[in-house]
């Protein structure tokens, strides 16, 4: 169960950030509004601004669903890491299985873009090619319910070995052992031997990331669910900015002290 954060969590919050600390975010829905076209996604000018200025104090990453190439189109300010395809993209190391990945997706949106164009299902449908993974999205359609089920079907049916995470109106596409956003979360983190971290999500596809262990780690989701295993909740997506208001005034406030103590030694 999740608490609200700013009356559980601001303390647990000031008490991990310390420099060098992992700041991680999702985009859609978090960083950015939920809207009806994916393609008019954009981060609002209050938290670019605040993004901007977090940069300057501690690492932050960008892990999404989005491709790294479509998101960096989108972000505005230059996180020092982009992980794209819920943690199949952008990972060191990872360009081999990449390839595996790619192709895979390529024959599986072949076989669903023949089905859909003999099947009856809404025209509102599309899918998006990630090139790592596919999001089949349906926000648009008239009967979301019928829709939904119709195109379950016809995944199940076409592409039985592929992992499916539903998301808000869309369904995330990946190949069956590929790393998911808490395994490139994990990952960042040992890389970069970060002392603490957070992550902001919204959807399914985080909670593979709030599942993780908490030790030095915490996880807020955007408004609650009542299955999720997020440790805080945001109620509005709008408070993000007084969260980074808090975890930028806590890493001047320490950095300034650290400048202090030195100065007189």
């Amino acid at each position: 169960m999740a608490f609200p954060f700013f009356d559980k969590g601001v303390q647990h919050l000031l008490d991990l950030v310390r420099p060098g600390m992992l700041c991680a975010f999702d985009f859609d829905g978090t960083l950015a509004p939920i809207v009806a076209d994916p393609s008019e996604a954009r981060i609002p000018a209050p938290i670019l601004r605040r993004l901007a200025a977090l940069t300057e104090f501690t690492p932050v990453a960008v892990i999404t669903g989005r491709s790294v190439e479509d998101v960096s189109l989108r972000l505005d300010f230059f996180p020092e890491y982009v992980i794209g395809n819920h943690g199949i993209e952008g990972m060191p190391g990872q360009e081999t299985q990449e390839e595996f990945y790619r192709l895979t997706c390529q024959n599986w949106l072949e076989r669903l873009q023949a089905a859909l164009q003999t099947q009856v299902v809404d025209s509102a449908v599309w899918i998006e090619d990630k090139t790592f993974s596919l999001s089949i999205h349906y926000r648009m359609a008239q009967d979301l319910s019928r829709t939904e089920t119709q195109l379950r079907q016809l995944i199940r049916q076409q592409i039985p070995d592929a992992k499916v995470v539903d998301g808000k109106c869309v369904f995330n596409v990946l190949p069956n052992g590929a790393p998911c956003k808490g395994d490139a979360l994990v990952m960042l983190r040992n890389t970069i031997s970060a002392p603490s971290a957070i992550y902001l999500g919204d959807d399914v596809t985080d909670e593979s990331v709030f599942r993780l262990s908490r030790e030095e780690f915490l996880t807020i989701r955007i408004e609650n669910a009542p299955d999720t295993a997020a440790q805080y909740y945001l109620q509005r997506q709008e408070q993000v900015i007084e969260l980074l208001d808090i975890l930028l005034h806590r890493l001047s406030a320490i950095l300034l002290d650290r400048a202090g103590s030195r100065s007189v030694s």
